[in-house]
């Protein structure tokens, strides 16, 4: 579905964004503090970060629709700066609140914004029923979303929150459709909350806190650098959580004190939730899992994504 285009670069180039030392100030608040990274052509690239992390900045800054302070940033070979018309005809983009015209029906949604890009009345009538064939069953509203944001074949599809207020069905088939594009070519670009929908997702992600990037990586390098092979989850109530805290210390390789619970991250968690019933400590609940990308964020930034 994605065009081959060319914005001056050379085609065989992998690197379809690149920002060096990207920086956003709002006065002197800074949004956007120095970051590096690239998005190379075909895969699906992450953000995660809590609420201002800096991520909502950087994808507008990669929508080329807010101008950076400082450093440099290339999109399709291009400086949003001074292409940035040039540069969002190639781009896809799916806000985190749906902006449709609900004054408008399905079919005549794509058709204006098709018509936004120049494209031709005969071309909009045979790209709006493949759109809605490929997106919209059910008719949900976020589907017409994505699906609007695919009229102009974009190389690049931006997505932030994506899946957000969507039922478990409905995102399992929005993912799939995801990666639908992805085999097709387009370059995915995404925030979300769900470490779920991240790890199903993403090829690569960067996690983002106070406007500077934590950490770099795949899903699976990301978990075996910043965590354990399981966790051990044990509530005792939230008046006993510090004081058990205290006598599981030396069980695992860590342990973090959360408001509801404790988490023990253990090699053999098993074997260490054996130790903890042994102790006589009786825990109201215990989980043993399997390490995840939210364990990683709540090491690397000292809370759980959701504030």
């Amino acid at each position: 579905m994605a065009k081959n285009v060319n914005l001056g670069t050379d085609e065989v180039s992998t690197d379809l964004i690149v920002a060096t030392n990207l920086t956003k100030v709002y006065g002197e608040f800074v949004a956007v503090d120095g970051i590096n990274f690239t998005v190379k052509r075909g895969e699906a690239f992450g953000l995660l970060g809590p609420n201002g992390a800096g991520k909502s900045t950087t994808m507008r800054m990669l929508a080329a629709t807010s101008q950076r302070t400082g450093g440099d940033l290339s999109i399709l070979g291009k400086d949003p700066n001074v292409k940035g018309p040039e540069i969002r005809a190639h781009l896809g983009v799916v806000p985190q609140a749906d902006n449709l015209d609900r004054e408008l029906k399905v079919w005549e949604n794509l058709y204006v914004y098709g018509r936004y890009f120049g494209l031709s009345r005969k071309y909009m009538k045979g790209k709006i029923e493949e759109l809605i064939a490929f997106a919209l069953s059910g008719g949900m509203k976020r589907r017409l979303t994505i699906a609007r944001a695919l009229v102009n074949e974009p190389e690049i599809l931006m997505l932030d929150e994506p899946t957000t207020g969507l039922d478990p069905q409905a995102r399992h088939v929005l993912w799939d459709r995801l990666f639908r594009l992805k085999e097709q070519g387009v370059t995915l670009v995404l925030t979300t909350h769900y470490m779920d929908e991240a790890e199903q997702l993403c090829d690569r992600i960067v996690v983002m806190d106070k406007g500077k990037i934590m950490a770099e990586g795949s899903p699976a390098e990301l978990i075996r650098q910043y965590s354990s092979k399981e966790v051990v989850e044990v509530r005792f109530g939230s008046s006993r959580n510090a004081e058990v805290a205290v006598a599981l210390d030396g069980i695992g390789s860590r342990i973090e004190v959360l408001p509801d619970r404790i988490l023990i991250y253990s090699e053999q968690g098993e074997a260490d939730l054996q130790v903890i019933v042994k102790m006589g400590l009786e825990p109201v609940t215990s989980l043993v899992r399997r390490s995840s990308l939210e364990d990683v964020f709540l090491r690397l930034t000292g809370r759980t994504l959701v504030d």
